[in-house]
């Protein structure tokens, strides 16, 4: 096992790792915000379980917005609370926040620089059962393109809380995606979560994989077996997509001369796109990446799905051996 830079918890690859929705640290990170600040306000699309907002409506239902089924409705809300001096969190499946009220996002948000966040609930191909129409492939590419916004994609409960807290204090926009299914709490209370910064969880040499959300930890797995058959891999974990740590990765690819990016996302547009660009610009090296491959994805337990679409170990196992092939 090589030694890791970042504070994680000391049994964060053991099967007995704890699991939780990193859904759960939304919920935890409102109500501490909630305590420290009066301003907070929280807005919901008719989600209140499924976003955990219920924990900031059951202690503060003054400061408690039930939008109901109109995402549109809510972001224009949200911006005007913002506008009033108000710290907004809106929050729904990402399907539908960014999805279904993008234009409200980009126009009322955006353009003016307004400080509100929004919160996409059950990212990811691991939603599962739910199927194509609820698993958002594409929110971070839809919001990573729109000037001022930062976006979040931490990977896991304790990380979640940490980009929900730090969200409050971000001059304009913020989109802070989460996924639904339970997934290791592998980070601890003293590991660093800044906006704008990646950590390395693990050292390596011969390839550096660079991923975000729950697949970080596959990650680690990926790299525990790659280690044994002589292949040392640098984890980096860059829950900041924007704005993307630029120096850590740059430094990942002149170091390691080959890169993997992994996501719950498409191959294009996400975390991918933005460390393609990056590279492709300051230091060209092979780049293999682990997500949906240009498709929509269907009902089935999360991990069959990640499974089936190379989000798994095995599939960041091959994308690696492919990448060091490469730079041969």
């Amino acid at each position: 096992m090589l030694a890791r830079e970042a504070h994680l918890r000391k049994n964060s690859l053991d099967k007995d790792v704890e699991m939780a929705p990193t859904r759960d640290g939304y919920g935890m990170g409102l109500v501490e915000l909630g305590e420290k600040n009066d301003q907070v306000v929280v807005l919901c699309a008719d989600l209140s379980e499924s976003t955990r907002t219920s924990k900031f409506r059951d202690r503060w239902p003054e400061r408690f917005v039930q939008m109901g089924i109109a995402e549109q409705n809510m972001a224009t809300v949200a911006v005007g609370l913002a506008l009033q001096g108000k710290i907004p969190f809106a929050a729904t499946y990402a399907v539908f926040c960014p999805g279904r009220n993008w234009d409200q996002i980009r126009v009322s948000a955006c353009y003016n620089m307004v400080n509100v966040n929004f919160a996409g609930a059950h990212s990811g191909i691991s939603v599962g059962p739910d199927g194509a129409t609820h698993q958002a492939l594409e929110d971070i590419a839809i919001t990573r393109v729109l000037p001022n916004m930062t976006v979040l994609a931490p990977c896991d409960m304790e990380e979640t809380r940490k980009a929900t807290l730090a969200a409050a204090d971000i001059k304009g926009p913020v989109y802070l995606r989460f996924t639904r299914s339970a997934s290791p709490v592998f980070t601890s209370e003293n590991t660093i979560f800044k906006v704008g910064k990646a950590q390395i969880f693990r050292r390596g040499d011969d390839a550096a994989i660079v991923a975000a959300g729950p697949i970080v930890h596959i990650a680690m797995l990926a790299a525990d077996q790659l280690v044994e058959k002589g292949i040392s891999c640098r984890v980096i974990n860059s829950p900041s997509i924007k704005p993307l740590d630029e120096e850590t990765i740059e430094r990942a690819a002149r170091e390691c001369g080959a890169v993997v990016v992994g996501e719950e996302h498409q191959q294009a547009g996400g975390l991918g796109g933005a460390v393609a660009e990056l590279l492709a610009k300051t230091r060209p090296v092979p780049i293999e990446f682990v997500g949906m491959p240009d498709s929509f994805g269907e009902s089935g337990e999360p991990e069959q799905l990640m499974s089936k679409y190379g989000m798994d170990v095995t599939g960041i196992i091959k994308s690696v051996r492919k990448a060091v092939k490469r730079k041969m």
